[in-house]
This record gives C-alpha cells, structure tokens and sequence, in this order.
C-alpha cells in the first residue's frame, strides 16, 4: 500500500483500468504525476483473483492532491454521489477541461460530466461561489437561471 503524506485522500476503485485511468487523469491535469505502483502477489489470490505481478494500487498526484486508484474487480461502480469539483480561472481552461474528461463520456448540465471510466466531475468557474452567495438575491437567482441551462 503507498505511504500518503495528506490526511484525507480519494481512493477510487476501479474495475482494471486504474494504471490507463491515472494516466489519463496526469495526462490532463498540470502538476501531476504517477508516483507509484503496487502489485498483487500470489498471496490472497483466493480472495481478489487477480494475477500476481498485476496492478493493484497506483498513487498519483493531480495538481498536488493526491489520489490512489484501485483495481479492486467490477463489484463497486462511480455514481455521481460523489464528484470531483475542479475551480477554473479562465473559459479556456473550464473548455479544455471539460473536452478532455468528457473524451468518451457524457455531459451533463451546471457544469457537471461523468468521464470514460465513469467518475463524475464538475468543471466550474472559479468566480461562481462569489457569484452565486453576493448579496443581490436577483443577480444570483440570473446566475443560477443560466447554470440549470
């Protein structure tokens, strides 16, 4: 198991795709890298059935934060109960964002979209917090108005 230095890390369970998953995330994202690679051995193959030598965990780093991902077989699936929020400083990075985690998956609306392994995320504005909590209730109610479009 990798030794994660943050308290608090997303740990993201995959059917066999972790190693092609964190690649493509650290492909997408600045300040990333795939730190490091465990692999199942003989032991407990009884219990998960996976092949020795085999991916088991990655540890990678997205913009600093780190993730471990998990291939842990199809018994757990994503849902979007759980999401990834990504805060954007300009529309070319929200675009470029978004047509890269959207390659092979699908869209959905207030910014939100699920990618190809099926982890959802939402890519935002990073003034949309201030715009959505300002004190004109009518310029919320607006900003709100065209998020749900």
């Amino acid at each position: 198991m990798p030794e994660i230095k943050q308290k608090i890390c997303p740990f993201l369970w995959f059917d066999m795709q972790a190693e092609e998953a964190a690649k493509f995330y650290t492909s997408i994202f600045g300040d990333s890298r795939i730190k490091r690679i465990s692999r199942y051995g003989r032991a407990g193959h009884e219990i998960h059935g996976k092949d020795a030598g085999s991916v088991m965990t990655v540890e990678f780093e997205l913009e600093g934060q780190t993730f471990v991902a998990l291939n842990g077989g199809p018994h757990h699936k994503f849902s979007e109960a759980v999401s990834f929020h990504v805060s954007c400083d300009t529309q070319d990075e929200i675009d470029r964002l978004w047509s890269k985690l959207c390659e092979d998956g699908e869209e959905n609306r207030c910014g939100w979209l699920k990618d190809k392994y099926g982890v959802s995320w939402q890519i935002v504005p990073s003034a949309l917090p201030a715009m959505l909590t300002g004190g004109d209730g009518t310029k919320s109610e607006r900003v709100m108005e065209a998020l749900m479009t």
